[in-house]
């Protein structure tokens, strides 16, 4: 394993992809730090296989997001298909009756409302670097999908 400390970071600056240097409190540092929080509460989640695809196209947007503008990410997305997976999912909760908000309680609701953070914070990333539309797609339907969850 390499070092897991190198004091890089002690001035108040980290490393975007490719070792451009940003401060601390880069907006996309912040995004991703947001990012991280969410993958952390999704992990406590009941075991579900969407929510652990989930997890991994999280990982892979963070790495997008950390990608310095004008510079390629090969890491591919999958964020429209998850979209699609998570849509289905919320149609057959509509179907099988349950409608209407909760009072929120439990772990889930706090991943969804950490969720809708992560859109907001998004979408303030988008005005000064562009992301793939289907990033932001996925983080509204995400919420949606946990909230579809609860009600399960």
């Amino acid at each position: 394993m390499k070092q897991i400390y190198t004091k890089t970071g002690d001035g108040g600056e980290t490393s975007l992809r490719g070792g451009v240097r940003v401060p601390k409190d880069d907006l996309r540092i912040e995004v991703n730090g947001q990012l991280d929080m969410l993958n952390s509460l999704l992990g406590l989640l009941p075991e579900d296989a969407l929510i652990d695809d989930v997890q991994r196209e999280l990982m892979v947007v963070m790495s997008h997001i950390a990608t310095p503008d004008g510079q390629a990410n090969l890491r591919q997305l999958h964020c429209d298909e998850l979209t699609a997976r998570m849509e289905a999912a919320i149609d057959q909760v509509r179907d099988n009756g349950a409608t209407g908000f909760v009072v929120p309680k439990g772990i889930v609701h706090v991943a969804r409302a950490q969720a809708r953070t992560v859109e907001r914070r998004l979408w303030t990333l988008h005005r000064s670097h562009p992301l793939d539309p289907s990033i932001l797609r996925m983080m509204n339907r995400l919420s949606d999908y946990l909230f579809a969850m609860s009600i399960n």
